[in-house]
């Protein structure tokens, strides 16, 4: 038999100041024409490396088209979208007549008058494939699940978890799932149910931890092939935004729209206890003040990051932490390319005047002018990203101002790991580390803190769902109203 596979995909966050275009694709690590699973692993090679591997040891014919995948922002521009789609619908024309279609897209990309881009291409892919061939799509979990997608795929897995540290297993229940298909095995349905809920679910904490458990026990048996929690993703004003339960069953749509319904209102139902806890600036500022060296506080700066689309320039929480006097702490990792280059031509030892932060609009804060000492210029700086892959940020710097160390990055990205510190050459001996990120940080410093907060300030992705604008979102939403289903 022969399998087509593909990447494609980033995560727009339509309140972005950030324009994704061609370069933010085809100029980053994660492009690559038809060999991205015979690259270095990272989260966007991971499901193609998985699928070529498992194929060719199932005696497959594999062919491979684009692997695309940019960082998170606002909307790809229109001419790029339709370039790599069509690029590849031209590969998968060159293949045809194929057996199965694999994809690994976010399911949350948006481009300038696309909506839903990952719809829109397995639409597409259906035209010219016919009904006979399986078409299978891996998604990121804070996806928009939407009707064109499950009119043309056979079958849709998300990861499970957030931080996202199965991407490789769900790859395998993909490939798994699309190969009994072919065979004859089983005859794939897929149904929704609309949670009506805008929110932040961490898995690692109770009771989300119990419910994503419970969720997968019913899989494989009676009939149930397939459950995925849809957690969407909030900062995008379309039509499908929102969290969804989806269910694949064998042949029974009826099962499979019972089981969805029936977990996504346990989702409904557990909404008060689940809602994310945040601490205010001044309060982390005091526990900073509070703490001694051995007991590490990790701060995660949410509302600046990156991996939702967010500048990561935002001084806020560094703003602070210098008028508080603090000290002792490390902070990362802010982009700003002008900076980083600015202090590879000082070089290492250098200390002067920069404007650092505060470049990319309002969201962003205001520049911070300092005096800083460069202590270390890396090119390129890495980090252990998602599911173990290496993600580069770049040139970067190391910079120390005040008792406070800096890294800051070309490239933008949020922070994954420690060794986005260590890698510089800073200690971890701090009373605490000020991250860029939401959650992909958190199994990684918690096996290093003996305290991790969340700290919401203003930003691109400020976690208040109250205060997000979604007119476009016709179907009332929690908690915008108190009972959506009413």
């Amino acid at each position: 038999m022969k399998y087509f596979i593909a990447t494609l995909g980033t995560e727009t966050n339509t309140f972005s100041p950030i324009p994704t275009g061609r370069t933010a694709f085809m100029g980053a690590r994660d492009w690559f024409r038809t060999d991205g699973s015979l690259q270095a692993t990272t989260a966007a090679t991971l499901p193609l490396r998985t699928w070529r591997a498992r194929a060719q040891a199932d005696g497959h014919e594999v062919v491979e088209s684009i692997c695309a995948f940019a960082q998170p922002a606002g909307l790809t521009l229109r001419a790029v979208y339709e370039e790599l789609r069509e690029m590849i619908l031209d590969d998968l024309r060159r293949a045809m007549p194929v057996d199965v279609v694999l994809l690994s897209m976010h399911g949350a990309m948006i481009a300038v008058d696309y909506d839903d881009c990952e719809g829109d291409l397995l639409a597409h892919i259906r035209a010219i494939t016919g009904p006979r061939t399986v078409i299978g799509a891996e998604l990121d979990l804070h996806c928009h699940l939407t009707e064109t997608m499950r009119e043309n795929a056979s079958l849709i897995i998300t990861y499970k978890e957030y931080p996202h540290d199965d991407i490789v297993e769900r790859a395998q229940e993909l490939y798994d799932l699309a190969t009994r298909t072919i065979r004859g095995e089983i005859h794939p349905v897929i149904a929704y149910y609309d949670c009506r809920m805008l929110a932040i679910w961490r898995t690692p904490y109770e009771p989300v931890r119990s419910f994503v458990d419970r969720m997968q026990t019913y899989e494989g048996h009676d009939g149930i092939l397939s459950v995925s929690f849809a957690h969407g993703f909030p900062w995008a004003d379309i039509p499908d935004v929102g969290a969804k339960m989806m269910v694949i069953a064998d042949g029974d749509e009826a099962a499979a729209a019972a089981l969805a319904r029936r977990l996504g209102r346990e989702i409904w139902d557990m909404r008060d206890s689940t809602v994310a806890s945040y601490v205010s600036l001044p309060d982390a500022i005091g526990m900073i003040r509070d703490n001694d060296s051995s007991k590490l506080i990790v701060i995660a700066d949410v509302s600046d990051n990156a991996g939702g689309g967010a500048p990561s320039d935002n001084t806020i929480i560094l703003r602070a932490l210098l008028d508080a006097g603090v000290d002792n702490v490390a902070v990362g990792c802010i982009w700003d390319p002008a900076a980083v280059a600015l202090c590879i031509e000082a070089g290492e030892g250098a200390t002067f005047d920069l404007r650092l932060g505060g470049k990319c609009g309002v969201t962003s804060g205001n520049p911070i002018d300092m005096c800083v000492t460069v202590r270390r210029c890396i090119r390129p700086l890495l980090q252990t990203g998602l599911s173990n892959g290496q993600a580069t940020l770049g040139d970067s710097v190391w910079l120390h101002t005040a008792g406070i160390d800096i890294v800051v990055t070309s490239n933008r990205q949020q922070t994954f790991a420690p060794d986005a510190f260590t890698n510089c050459g800073i200690s971890l001996d701090k009373a605490a580390l000020v991250v860029k990120s939401a959650q992909h940080f958190y199994n990684a410093f918690a096996a290093i803190a003996e305290r991790i907060i969340f700290v919401a300030v203003p930003g691109c992705v400020m976690p208040d769902m109250n205060g997000l604008s979604l007119p476009r979102r016709t179907i009332p939403m929690w908690p915008h109203v108190e009972d959506p289903f009413a």
